[in-house]
């Protein structure tokens, strides 16, 4: 275990909060200070004898502040390795004193970015002397105790304490500062337009434990800031599965402009209805299916206001996500104290989705397409209703954010039954006739949606047999003439949309 003492630090940070307290731990080592720009004149004001930078290097900063600390003096000191008898002569040659501790707190990148400063005052937050001096001296932890962000600081005093470093803490130290800069890195890199069909880079600072994974036996992790996103009004913590049905809910609500209710449950749709009102909403959508809504997550793209707020109390659900709540509604909904109630901050969703897959990963574009009525194909003779036009474009909503294989089926803008990741398209139409018929539905009438084309017309027949009157479906299949036949044999509608929606 090689333990080093601390001797010559180098200082160089923006943010100067919680500073003051490793300078006084560092003074209590009679460490020799060298230091830069702002921070020389904030330990300088603290009464702490530092030597500038300029006076080691014999340059003075220059273009601005762009350059000032990249020096063969200073560089020399962080990289030279104790144990290397020609970086040892090359110290005393061009007289250059090593330097044992780096701290560094680097321009604020993403903070500049998200304030919507200009575009050249971005650029100049690309912080390029920091950058350099983290990774020289976590490339030379052997000898360094590179200090790469100020929430180390804490830590860093506890072990300035005993007075020197162990190899170990210097290890744990520059793999904490290549994190630092692989992050800063990314961060630049989707400002100027990275490119995720190019290149993967994904970085996210903010971590949180969770209780477990999917299952109890399984470790998890959220990567992000949720508050970023939502307003958190109490709750348990939310946990693996909560993040993902949240997920799921968001981008199903963000297809309806009409007041709509969604309830999910293990991120398929168990009932979706919309109306002229939040409450009636509520109420077709929990009877689309009450028993899988039990514990389920519940969305709405609407405030919701205390009648609703009653209703849904009655109720056991695991999150209620909305863009707002009256002030009595949240009073109703917040007795409940495990309840996770979210408010919606608006957000732009991510253009782009990745996941892990054998021994890499796969990247794709998210799924934005959906037709309108404008553009599909009416491929039969007879031509959907008003009313059954508006049910298909709803469904097909719906099982765009449903597992395949999947069916849906709809009546008045209501989810009354769907087959959710079955391995054959008949199978999936049969668990959503069972379904609806399980809650008393009467499927006269009712349109059916379909993420795929129907290979066969064996599914087209079975919706006719139970008063199905209007299919939509992408086409595409070989035997697509064979469905459109029986359609027209039977008076059913049926419009093509030319767009699958497969969802694993």
């Amino acid at each position: 275990m090689q333990q080093k003492d601390i001797k010559t630090a180098l200082i160089s940070v923006y943010d100067k909060t919680g500073l003051e307290p490793l300078l006084y731990q560092l003074n209590k080592l009679n460490c020799k200070l060298l230091s830069t720009g702002g921070t020389l004149r904030f330990i300088q004001k603290l009464g702490y004898s530092v030597k500038a930078a300029e006076e080691l290097t014999g340059y003075p900063s220059i273009l601005g502040g762009r350059v000032k600390t990249l020096h063969p003096k200073i560089f020399g000191g962080i990289l030279a390795r104790s144990e290397n008898q020609s970086d040892i002569e090359d110290l005393v040659k061009y007289d250059i004193s090593t330097i044992d501790m780096v701290v560094v707190d680097l321009y604020p990148f993403e903070t500049t970015v998200a304030s919507g400063a200009s575009h050249d005052e971005i650029i100049e937050k690309i912080d390029i002397g920091g950058i350099s001096l983290i990774r020289a001296a976590a490339k030379n932890y052997n000898d360094v105790l590179i200090v790469s962000h100020k929430n180390q600081y804490p830590k860093v005093i506890q072990l300035l304490e005993k007075g020197y470093t162990t190899l170990e803490e210097r290890k744990e130290f520059a793999r904490e500062a290549f994190a630092v800069t692989s992050h800063y890195d990314t961060q630049i890199w989707h400002y100027l337009g990275g490119d995720l069909s190019q290149h993967l880079r994904v970085s996210h600072n903010t971590r949180k434990e969770l209780r477990y994974g999917e299952n109890p036996h399984q470790k998890g992790f959220y990567y992000g800031d949720i508050e970023k996103l939502f307003e958190i009004y109490g709750g348990k913590e939310l946990s693996y599965n909560n993040l993902l049905d949240i997920d799921a809910a968001v981008n199903l609500i963000a297809e309806f402009d009409e007041p709509t209710v969604a309830i999910l449950k293990h991120n398929n749709a168990c009932g979706v209805a919309s109306r002229d009102t939040l409450l009636e909403a509520w109420i077709d959508a929990l009877a689309g299916d009450p028993i899988s809504a039990f514990g389920g997550i519940i969305i709405t793209n609407r405030k919701i206001d205390s009648a609703t707020a009653t209703e849904i109390d009655k109720l056991f659900y695991e999150v209620l996500v909305a863009p707002n709540f009256e002030e009595e509604a949240l009073e109703i909904l917040r007795k409940k104290t495990k309840r996770i109630i979210l408010k919606q901050k608006p957000c732009a969703l991510p253009q782009w989705q990745y996941r892990t897959v054998l021994n890499g990963a796969l990247v794709q574009e998210k799924d934005l397409a959906m037709v309108q009525p404008g553009n599909w194909h009416k491929v039969t003779k007879t031509h959907p209703s008003s009313s059954e036009e508006a049910d298909l474009l709803f469904a097909n909503k719906i099982v765009k954010h449903t597992k395949s294989n999947t069916i849906v089926l709809a009546k008045n803008k209501q989810l009354i039954g769907s087959g959710t990741g079955q391995t054959s398209r008949v199978d999936a139409l049969k668990q959503a006739i069972v379904k609806a018929k399980s809650f008393g539905f009467d499927l006269k009438g009712a349109v059916m949606a379909s993420d795929a084309f129907f290979p066969f017309p064996d599914s087209v027949e079975i919706a006719w047999n139970e008063g199905i009157s209007a299919v939509i479906q992408p086409g595409g299949s070989i035997k697509d003439q064979e469905s459109i036949d029986f359609c027209n044999q039977h008076s059913m509608a049926m419009v093509v949309t030319g767009i699958r929606h497969f969802k694993h």
